[in-house]
């Protein structure tokens, strides 16, 4: 069983041309219009948490997984009530330092700056049904990151978000989807069940829960297009 595992960012109008990482933001109604058509076709979305017997074989059904990175308030508003509506639950992955702050970490690219979710926003996210997950603590490259430094930030963003939402937090993002086998363990040693990368390709459960591939949605991606990288095998031909 193959299942598609949604990569979000932003849900916004989408920026100007020429605007830096433009395509990280899909518009609210492309976001509607994606989820209507996966429930049109018998699919249900949810979050890593109720994902992941599906990915590992535990169970069957017409599932895909629905994740936002970063935590923009954008999806807060935009996104919060087409999942409500719809039925469907996403994981979010949380940069704990960065709670009702913004994407700092993209300012070097010439991004705009966005506000990320405050903390009764991240609390009203986990009570209507979806997941907090962790994304480190201030969104480092990790193999940049001296060994202890690597593990701070995999180990204190957990229990910083577990301390916001009162819930056990147990889904991690590797930001810019950097990782190496010593990062993985770490993330396994701090208590997650699961972890998601940036490499293309749709999870299975022949792979390694702390490597488990996305489907990449962008502001370019058509219906037709979506639904071939959620239907067919179009993002495992692109595994790397």
């Amino acid at each position: 069983m193959s299942i598609p595992i949604l990569t979000y960012h932003q849900i916004d109008d989408v920026p100007p041309h020429g605007t830096p990482f433009r395509g990280l933001t899909v518009s609210p109604t492309q976001f509607r219009l994606q989820l209507a058509w996966m429930r049109r076709l018998g699919y249900r979305g949810l979050s890593m948490r109720e994902l992941m017997p599906y990915v590992r074989g535990q169970a069957a059904g017409k599932v895909f997984g629905i994740t936002f990175d970063d935590g923009f308030r954008n999806v807060h508003r935009h996104a919060l009530p087409v999942l409500a509506e719809f039925g469907f639950s996403a994981t979010n992955y949380f940069v704990s330092g960065q709670i009702d702050g913004s994407n700092i970490w993209d300012a070097g690219h010439g991004v705009p700056p966005a506000p990320l979710m405050n903390a009764a926003e991240v609390r009203e996210w986990a009570r209507l049904g979806n997941e907090v997950g962790a994304h480190t603590v201030d969104h480092v490259h990790l193999p940049a990151m001296p060994a202890p430094e690597a593990r701070r930030q995999i180990e204190s963003s957990r229990a910083a978000l577990e301390d916001l939402v009162a819930m056990p937090v147990t889904a991690f993002c590797y930001p810019y989807g950097e990782q190496q086998a010593v990062h993985r363990e770490m993330v396994r040693e701090a208590g997650y069940d699961n972890a998601t990368l940036t490499q293309r390709g749709l999870a299975r459960a022949d792979d390694d829960p702390f490597g488990l591939p996305r489907v990449h949605v962008h502001c370019g991606t058509n219906l037709l297009r979506f639904l071939q990288k959620c239907l067919t095998r179009h993002e495992d031909r692109r595994r790397a």
